[in-house]
């Protein structure tokens, strides 16, 4: 068992919803990630998604590819990236990090380093989970193998427009849990329309065995509380870079901290 099914599995048991925090990687700078990390389970995360930098996203909003551009611009690639979650891992062995970006830093990788290296890699340092925003599930089923032999979990997106066809597809290769985008467009746009959500999650349910969450959109603790009826698991990404985007250097851990326990108390009011 991951420690990603491990977490969601207990939260499932003591009638917890999981919230799901997303933070760009070097952002705002390289050495804030490791302690933003440990003040974001500290306030309650039970799964932390750690952004890679990617120059071409195509799923980012401009708050997110604002501090995905500030991150590379700081030289922080995905060597980096691991090298962060090892050091939470000196302290933190207990909080899943799943790695969420794109498929050219990944595959550039094990150019540079050898064949399945990122795989190796990740997992020596205490990587849990993988989300590549453009990897088709039709072309994962190796990919997901491999992680899974190495005890993480390969996570996907599900959209609105999502097919039945897509879903099952899906169903065949992921594990720990789906991430379904609940609005079409980018990170950040638009308004959560909660009927449309509590509408499509049983669909999902029809045809992935493995916990959803749902994440674009939600800005604030009734926005998540609501969200907690339907889902799994509730993930806030855009919402928490602009606070810390506002936020002195010296208070980002704390404005992070502040706002997620006040998710967390909500999830679980």
């Amino acid at each position: 068992m991951s420690r990603i099914d491990s977490t969601l599995s207990t939260l499932k048991a003591q009638g917890r919803k999981a919230l799901i925090p997303y933070v760009t990687a070097g952002f705002p700078l390289q050495n804030t990630t490791a302690p933003l990390m440990h003040a974001m389970a500290e306030a309650g995360a039970d799964i932390i998604e750690l952004g890679v930098p990617f120059s071409d996203p195509s799923a980012d909003g401009p708050v997110i590819q604002k501090a995905g551009d500030k991150a590379l611009s700081l030289g922080i690639g995905l060597t980096q990236v691991l090298a962060m979650v090892q050091e939470f891992r000196q302290t933190n062995t207990h909080t899943p990090v799943v790695l969420m970006g794109y498929a050219n830093p990944v595959e550039r990788y094990d150019q540079k380093h050898g064949a399945d290296r990122f795989i190796h890699d990740a997992s020596a340092a205490g990587v849990d989970g993988i989300l590549v925003v453009d990897y088709p599930p039709e072309e994962c089923v190796e990919f997901a193998a491999k992680l899974r032999a190495h005890n993480m979990d390969l996570i996907f997106l599900l959209a609105p427009t999502s097919t039945d066809e897509r879903m099952a597809q899906v169903a065949q290769v992921a594990s720990g849990y789906v991430y379904y985008v609940s609005l079409k467009g980018v990170t950040g746009s638009g308004a959560l329309d909660i009927d449309a959500v509590e509408a499509m999650l049983p669909r999902i349910r029809q045809h992935v065995s493995v916990p959803v969450g749902v994440g674009f959109g939600i800005r604030d603790a009734q926005t998540a509380k609501a969200i907690s009826r339907v889902a799994d698991a509730v993930v806030i990404g855009t919402r928490l870079i602009q606070l810390i985007d506002a936020a002195a250097p010296e208070q980002v851990h704390t404005v992070a901290s502040d706002f997620l326990r006040g998710i967390r108390q909500a999830l679980d009011a």
